[in-house]
């Protein structure tokens, strides 16, 4: 035991404060951002009458960097907490990884089912499962969500931008 009361291997296991993390996570999203810009500006970028093959990546790049930008920002302003106040992960000092499997998971189920099942089950797969990834959202939410993002998909991409992949479809 610590002199002051506190075991010293508990102190390595604390999270890091949320400050911190909305500074690296920024930091990313800007790196991300000026990585996709760079790559589409070796296509023709064109202008929004005209958009070129480079337009979308160096557009979403570009508000990928700033979005970066305004989070590291912001997180300036931010105190440290305490680390008594903080409380990620498990008790135990585990870190949660539901969100990032979920996520991870959702990924992977667009890639597969857009290959074998078309667009509308990619869709649903994804929103479906990476709602389930926050543990706020309840599985009637994740649901609502999904549909709504079916709509959506359908009327963008499949409707309007007339997208070269089916609704359904089965087998690749």
């Amino acid at each position: 035991m610590h002199p002051h009361g506190e075991d010293p291997a508990s102190h390595a296991l604390r999270p890091a404060p949320q400050f911190k993390k909305d500074y690296y996570g920024g930091a990313l999203l800007v790196v991300i951002g000026l990585a996709a810009v760079y790559a589409g500006i070796g296509y023709r970028v064109g202008e929004l009458a005209h958009m070129g093959p480079g337009f979308f990546p160096v557009a979403l790049g570009g508000l990928l960097a700033l979005t970066g930008l305004l989070i590291a920002i912001s997180a300036r302003g931010e105190k440290p907490a305490s680390t008594e106040a903080v409380s990620h992960g498990h008790p135990g000092g585990m870190p949660d990884m539901r969100g990032g499997i979920c996520i991870i998971a959702g990924i992977l189920s667009f890639l597969l089912l857009g290959e074998y099942g078309g667009l509308l089950p990619a869709t649903f797969a994804i929103v479906f499962i990476s709602a389930l990834g926050d543990r706020d959202n309840t599985l009637t939410e994740a649901l609502l969500l999904a549909l709504a993002m079916c709509f959506i998909a359908v009327v963008v991409f499949w409707w309007a931008l007339k997208l070269q992949l089916p609704l359904f479809q089965w087998g690749g």
